[in-house]
């Protein structure tokens, strides 16, 4: 993820990307140890995505839009049935049954949350908040990603203060953990 362009492009552009893994993964046979391989990246990239939003778009759909404190939270409760799906995932190996299960459940709850974030949250904030200011949003978004952990962490606070403070220390340990297994490689 860093691909570039407003925070809008750049979120548009991260969901393509989960698109692509969700279809990786759908190829791959059951049972396949390359199954828990893309099931881990697709873990680390929606954790980071997710955490880069709650940091920066969510405060901003709350400054622009007049029902932004409503659309935020419903966006932040989708982020923790997905942190919550993807720590059960996390210890799941790739031949259990419940590993499907979960896929489907996970790919449920992200297609829905991707589907409302384009359909119309995008929509409204492209309207209400100027181009600069979605331009610099891109940009600390990217940012984010960078220092962002990779498990999920789905008691993490997830509104600044908060969640500015703590996630870049959580993404250390996680990528030190990442470094030490192999996982995301």
């Amino acid at each position: 993820m860093g691909h570039g362009g407003d925070v809008i492009a750049e979120l548009t552009s991260d969901h393509r990307e989960v698109d692509e893994l969700f279809a990786r993964i759908e190829r791959t046979v059951p049972g396949d140890a390359e199954r828990k391989r893309l099931a881990d990246r697709l873990t680390i990239e929606l954790v980071r995505h997710s955490v880069a939003e709650e940091q920066y778009l969510y405060p901003a759909v709350r400054r622009h839009l007049s029902d932004g404190e409503t659309l935020a939270d419903k966006e932040i409760a989708d982020h923790v049935r997905v942190e919550e799906l993807l720590k059960a995932l996390e210890g799941v190996d790739a031949g259990n049954l419940d590993f499907n299960h979960l896929i489907v459940k996970l790919r449920t709850e992200v297609y829905a949350h991707i589907k409302d974030e384009e359909g119309r949250l995008f929509v409204e904030l492209r309207a209400a908040c100027p181009q600069a200011d979605l331009e610099e949003l891109g940009e600390k978004v990217r940012t984010a990603k960078k220092v962002a952990p990779t498990r999920p962490h789905p008691g993490a606070p997830r509104t600044p203060p908060g969640n500015k403070l703590l996630a870049p220390g959580a993404g250390l340990v996680d990528r030190a953990r990442d470094f030490v297994t192999g996982r995301g490689k």
